[in-house]
């Protein structure tokens, strides 16, 4: 994982276990109050939101436990994880730029590009003007590699 999908993960399992956790603590609480457990909405939602926080901390604190942390800066050369590549498809000539991550920063409106995802598997050990044929669900793509950068 890269430094940044690293970062954005230490600061969402701060904000579950210092902010979302006490805030549905209070919210169960409160639905106590209110009485008959068995018929009140509040409570079974607080209880249903306390299961989603608790799971997703689990979950980062796995990831985190076993990220290995890769600087792309230090690495050149063809494409592999942490490459940012510009590419032109051929049939439409448009331009799309991807940054290879793993599966957990992974966000295709930030073009952050899952490197288990069908289109990073076909760029990697790639180099510069390749042609790579993609196999996607509407069909071949052709795209042409425009440059290759490690930031």
């Amino acid at each position: 994982m890269t430094r940044a999908g690293h970062t954005a993960l230490e600061a969402e399992l701060k904000n579950l276990k210092s902010v979302e956790r006490p805030s549905v603590i209070k919210a169960i609480a409160e639905a106590r109050e209110l009485g008959d457990l068995k018929e009140n909405a509040e409570y079974h939602s607080a209880r249903e939101k306390q299961g989603f926080i608790e799971g997703r901390i689990q979950e980062i604190e796995a990831v985190l436990s076993l990220a290995e942390v890769i600087d792309p800066t230090t690495l050149s050369g063809t494409v592999k994880f942490g490459a940012t590549v510009t590419m032109v498809d051929e049939d439409t000539d448009e331009e799309k730029t991807w940054q290879i991550v793993g599966q957990h920063e992974a966000n295709i409106e930030k073009g952050l590009l899952n490197m288990k995802s069908p289109i990073a598997r076909a760029l990697i050990g790639k180099e510069e003007g390749d042609s790579v044929e993609v196999r996607t669900p509407g069909g071949e793509k052709s795209y042409e590699i425009l440059t290759i950068a490690f930031v």
